[in-house]
């Protein structure tokens, strides 16, 4: 009788135990593949609708708080995994990126406004459709805001119907039609893994190491010091050997250049070919591990892990851990890409540094800079929930715009997004610690995500059948019409014309379409970023957009 009770009766309890067992059930089916091919953490979606049209919901709060709370989490998550390459990433294809995703966003309100012409179905209860299609929570809102500011309060439940009814096949829609692409193109997985893994390497200028023989008597009798400040290279000289010594010495910047010194380098590829082309040759058989076994006089190279929460934010140059500690920074190792350690390098929780210098030395940098990486795996909730609030207040900011009788927010996705990728970016500088484990993001997001799709299914389904059987079926084709039909026009013209990766474009339409189940459905298909990043570079506009016309198309159907 009491776990009757339970299941039936609403309370914290029972929508606890109700929340759980559609998101265990749906993970259960996400294993079935069918052609090769899964639908992921969307059969918690099916789940939740399945229960639900047996009677077993969240209450609205509960439903409401669970939806948005699991967004934010999922949203927020990727935003600190692609913040510190956003911008760059942006550069160099978020103009293309966000044309393309506008493309889409005015080919989908062109279908639901066509189908309403041909048709003859009102345009109200299109743009509803259109929601749904889109899955695009915050248009509904605004829309039916608009409706209610134009009618004296009054509110009209056919946005919700035809959002209701659309919304399962628009998340569905998104990740078909990216599997569609896939056969269309005949994408092999492991090509555009490459591809990406040499367009990475490339972008990212790979750091080498050389080691080069003093042959040019006109700087015979200089200092290094000297030497870096005629050439102004990106070079770091950690090593110096004279001719006929076998000590193995530290450089400093007053080390005195002798013919037939040997010195290792550090830097990119062109600006070591610079530094040959002054002092001399490479000497080939001479790499770094030939140095470290020649290191008699107790110099070793190690690389030391920055856990010190007081260097979050600091510059190598204000530190001057060089002249303090008697060691030389060769590179940074920063998620898995390694950097210069120049002296405007600023520093974040979790770098990989590598140091030249006597163990001592090397020793007592390590115990300064921290080194200890069982710190790395404590979370940094302080700047998670900072971000989440101040993510809630962007989204939640009104922007007026002429014209429209309701004011356009990004929502409580766009917010917690902007300011997450803000926060990972930028924060460092402002020694706000953002340092997150891989494992720790990878946790937030499939949380969010299920919590979603399950609040999202637990309230779709009420009245779904019913609505399907007295002529909500049409709904159901225009929606699906309005989903895949831009992503199938657009998903072309990117890859074709716009040269853009598989994955990329994934993320693009997942993006495009506010989709967060299509994101986690593309994320799951490689083990790169690719998708996140392009989901991010057009989300915020698509949201934006999206509200914006759906407004639009109240007004004009009013």
């Amino acid at each position: 009788m009491w776990l009757l009770n339970l299941i039936t009766q609403p309370g914290v309890a029972h929508n606890l135990l109700l929340l759980a067992t559609i998101i265990a059930i749906g993970l259960t089916f996400s294993r079935i593949k069918i052609a090769g091919v899964s639908l992921g953490v969307t059969w918690v979606l099916f789940a939740g609708i399945v229960a639900s049209h047996f009677g077993l919901v969240l209450d609205d709060t509960t439903s409401q708080f669970v939806k948005n709370f699991g967004l934010i989490l999922f949203i927020y998550s990727i935003g600190l995994q692609v913040g510190p390459s956003f911008f760059s990433s942006f550069r160099k294809g978020g103009v293309v990126l966000n044309s393309l995703s506008i493309l889409i966003i005015l080919l989908g309100t062109l279908t639901a406004y066509a189908i309403s012409l041909i048709t003859g179905e009102s345009l109200l209860s299109m743009v509803g459709v259109l929601c749904g299609a889109v899955t695009n929570t915050p248009a509904l809102g605004a829309a039916q805001q608009t409706f209610s500011d134009m009618n004296d309060g009054t509110a009209n439940p056919i946005f919700a119907q035809g959002y209701a009814v659309c919304y399962p096949l628009g998340v569905m829609g998104v990740i078909l039609a990216i599997i569609a692409l896939r056969y269309i193109f005949r994408v092999r997985f492991e090509d555009e893994t490459a591809i990406y893994n040499r367009n990475t390497r490339r972008e990212s200028r790979l750091i080498h190491t050389a080691t080069l023989c003093v042959e040019n008597q006109a700087i015979v009798g200089h200092t290094i010091g000297q030497l870096q400040e005629s050439l102004s290279r990106d070079i770091v000289i950690t090593r110096l050997k004279h001719p006929g010594s076998e000590d193995i010495l530290l450089v400093k910047s007053e080390s005195t250049l002798q013919l037939g010194d040997r010195l290792f380098i550090v830097g990119h590829e062109d600006d070591i070919e610079a530094y040959t082309l002054l002092i001399g040759s490479k000497i080939s058989d001479m790499d770094e591990e030939q140095w470290d076994k020649e290191a008699h006089n107790n110099l070793v190279s190690v690389r030391v892990v920055v856990t010190n929460d007081k260097l979050q934010g600091r510059r190598l140059s204000d530190l001057d851990l060089r002249r303090t500690f008697h060691v030389t920074f060769t590179r940074v190792n920063r998620a898995g890409i390694d950097l210069i350690a120049n002296p405007s390098l600023i520093l974040q929780l979790g770098d990989r540094v590598t140091v030249v210098g006597s163990a001592e030395n090397v020793e007592r940098l390590s115990q300064f800079l921290g080194n200890t990486v069982s710190r790395l795996d404590q979370p940094q909730l302080f700047s998670t929930f900072l971000g989440i609030a101040l993510g809630v207040i962007l989204g939640s900011l009104p922007i007026a715009i002429p014209g429209i009788p309701v004011p356009v927010k990004l929502g409580l996705a766009g917010g917690p997004l902007i300011v997450s990728i803000l926060l990972s970016c930028y924060g460092p500088k402002y020694h706000l610690i953002t340092y997150t484990t891989n494992s720790a993001k990878l946790l937030m997001r499939e949380i969010g995500i299920s919590m979603f799709m399950a609040a999202v299914g637990l309230s779709a389904g009420v009245g779904f059948i019913d609505t399907l059987t007295h002529g909500g079926y049409l709904w159901v084709l225009y929606g699906f019409i309005i989903t895949v039909l831009p992503l199938l026009i657009v998903g072309p013209i990117a890859r074709i014309f716009a040269h853009r990766s598989y994955f990329t474009i994934a993320g693009l339409l997942s993006g495009a379409m506010a989709s967060p189940a299509a994101l986690a459905y593309s994320n799951s298909l490689s083990d790169n970023d690719q998708a996140s990043v392009a989901y991010s570079t057009v989300y915020p506009l698509t949201m934006f957009l999206r509200v914006l016309l759906a407004q639009i198309l109240v007004v004009m159907a009013l």
